[in-house]
């Protein structure tokens, strides 16, 4: 059962922090406050937080932390000073960053005393608070479940694993699917605008072979962590043909064609270790090794 007079302290208030801030109160949790620049605090306070007067202040005044700032440098500078304690609190980081900074931030602030857990936020600003906020978290379990009813406020509120490093890894991964189904809405947009097909017409289009794609990848994922990729819709060496089609069709009209290139490029390197045979999946193989040029 939620229990809404858990004291709260939020750290940092760009539109995100005051976002989660408000959130806490808006579900009834007394919430401190801390910013460097203390007039982005003047709302929250009008609507009841506290104002800490500095990091340490803020620390004690809740039994749970979080915290949004700049960067994992900026957390450790704000915490780092010899008159910030750690011991016994809980930090929730939902600062960006990656799983190295996250895993090693959490080791810092466990060797000062603090039981931390990593967040990432898949949201943006006006949606916290509401069922549509998804707000990651991974680290101990056990801390996740203490602080879940608080947690609460925020969103929809999941816990990935023990491993610290999970939430900036979802986060990313979340950003390629992103911006790989946005760049690809935007080639197939900029194909039918040379025969006078607007965006508007296109987008439902699209918004179904995305959802129609989007029902493949359980199935794909069965066979990337089965390791056997046989090839029961198209093989690879069939999908490398489309896409060499693809290229000659956006060349052909004065399209930019450098996206679906890298998709050829990468299948064609595939095909040549010999699994143009294989279903679309084995180019896991592919994504799972540095490409060429990087170290």
């Amino acid at each position: 059962m939620n229990r809404t007079d858990i004291p709260v302290t939020v750290i940092g208030l760009g539109l995100m922090g005051q976002a989660l801030a408000g959130a806490f109160l808006k579900a009834g949790h007394p919430t401190t406050v801390w910013n460097r620049t203390t007039s982005k605090a003047d709302e929250l306070v009008a609507r009841g937080a506290r104002l800490a007067p500095t990091v340490g202040d803020a620390l004690q005044a809740g039994s749970l932390t979080v915290v949004c700032v700049t960067d994992y440098q900026a957390v450790r500078e704000l915490f780092g000073t010899s008159d910030v304690e750690l011991d016994g609190t809980t930090l929730v980081n939902l600062t960006s960053g990656d799983s190295a900074q996250a895993r090693e931030t959490a080791r810092w602030a466990e060797q000062r005393g603090a039981r931390y857990l990593d967040g990432a936020v898949m949201a943006v600003p006006p949606a916290i608070g509401t069922p549509e906020a998804v707000i990651l978290h991974s680290g101990p379990q056990v801390d996740f479940d203490a602080h879940k009813p608080t947690l609460d406020a925020l969103g929809t509120v999941t816990h990935l694993g023990a491993d610290h490093g999970l939430a900036s890894l979802y986060d990313v991964a979340g950003l390629a699917m992103m911006w790989s189904v946005l760049n690809a809405w935007l080639q197939g947009t900029a194909l039918l605008r040379t025969a006078g097909v607007d965006a508007a017409t296109y987008a439902p289009f699209a918004q179904q072979i995305a959802a129609g794609v989007a029902e493949w990848l359980p199935g794909y994922a069965e066979q990337i962590d089965s390791g056997s990729f046989p090839a029961e819709v198209s093989a690879l060496e069939t999908d490398a043909r489309a896409m060499a089609h693809l290229i000659e069709e956006s060349e052909a009209v004065g399209v930019n064609a450098e996206l679906p290139k890298l998709f050829k490029a990468m299948a064609d390197r595939s095909i040549a270790a010999g699994h143009g045979g294989e279903q679309y999946p084995v180019l896991i193989e592919e994504f799972s090794k540095p490409g060429p040029g990087d170290d």
